[in-house]
């Protein structure tokens, strides 16, 4: 279980490809505090340390997360927001994430907001999965490479974010630009409400 609030840039530094997984290694300031098995959400996902080299540690992505994910797209030198997994003894100060991406997004259009940024993402829209709450409300919360962010604008296949200057300089999203491919993980509430309507 996660929050959303990333705690830094990881750099990716070995991809190796093995029948229909994914290792990824990446590099991070607080590799010295990791253990094997650990779950770490890279861009959203959520993944296990498999093994710890010195300072960096490598991680699987199986079939499934490379479908749903833009980890697939990751090349060496790329960043990579993680976030370990929350203390359930502190304050919650995103939004219940479970590190399970749903589907991924388009990057549509960046418009400057006088200091901060409007990023609109637009996604393929599957009506029965909306049906089942995957989708996005005004006001609600949702998960963009990790980052608990705050729904405006959403329409039936898109939706706008704001972003402001401390979270453009350190996440990912100072790299996101029209055409980038971001992971989406809509509000578990959501889901859960979806559900009970349609039993």
């Amino acid at each position: 279980m996660f929050s959303g609030i990333v705690e830094e840039m990881a750099t990716v530094v070995a991809l190796r490809k093995y029948q229909s997984n994914l290792d990824l290694t990446l590099r991070c300031s607080f590799t010295n505090e990791l253990k094997i098995d650990q779950s770490i959400a890279h861009n959203g996902v959520c993944l296990t340390v498999v093994s710890i080299d010195g300072d960096t540690y490598t991680v699987t992505a199986m079939k499934e997360t490379l479908d749903r994910s833009n980890l697939g797209l990751l090349k060496e030198g790329d960043k990579v927001n993680i976030e370990r997994s929350m203390l359930m003894n502190g304050r919650l100060d995103g939004h219940i994430v479970q590190g399970h991406v749903d589907t991924t997004g388009r990057c549509v259009e960046t418009k400057d907001a006088d200091g901060s940024t409007y990023f609109t993402f637009k996604y393929d829209v599957d009506r029965a999965m909306a049906k089942r709450g995957y989708f996005a409300v005004d006001k609600g919360s949702i998960t963009v490479n990790g980052v608990s962010l705050t729904v405006i604008n959403p329409s039936l296949d898109s939706f706008t974010v704001a972003i402001i200057p401390y979270t453009r300089e350190n996440t990912n999203f100072c790299d996101i630009k029209e055409g980038s491919v971001v992971n989406l993980e809509f509000d578990i509430l959501g889901k859960y409400i979806a559900r009970l309507q349609e039993l």
